[in-house]
């Protein structure tokens, strides 16, 4: 199964740039937002855009976008030394 969404090449596109590259940049925008969210694995949402997990990771990174978030407790245990 699959969604299409409609964007308008005028709104979104800079001069010249080929439809195929608006559309993996839209997939990859949604992607991102929806691993952001939290509504996405990292494995899920790197399948549109033709990434592997580890791939997805990477450009998310890249993006400017935890690739984890964890609260102070969290990051407390994940730390903390075993006695």
């Amino acid at each position: 199964n699959t969604v299409m969404i409609e964007l308008p090449l005028d709104a979104l596109a800079s001069p010249g740039a080929l439809p195929e590259h608006l559309a993996s940049e839209a997939k990859f925008m949604l992607a991102l937002n929806l691993f952001e969210v939290g509504s996405l694995s990292s494995g899920k949402a790197g399948r549109p855009c033709g990434h592997e997990t580890v791939e997805f990771l990477l450009a998310v990174r890249r993006a400017g976008v935890p690739v984890a978030t964890l609260d102070e407790d969290e990051l407390s245990a994940e730390f903390a030394l075993d006695a």
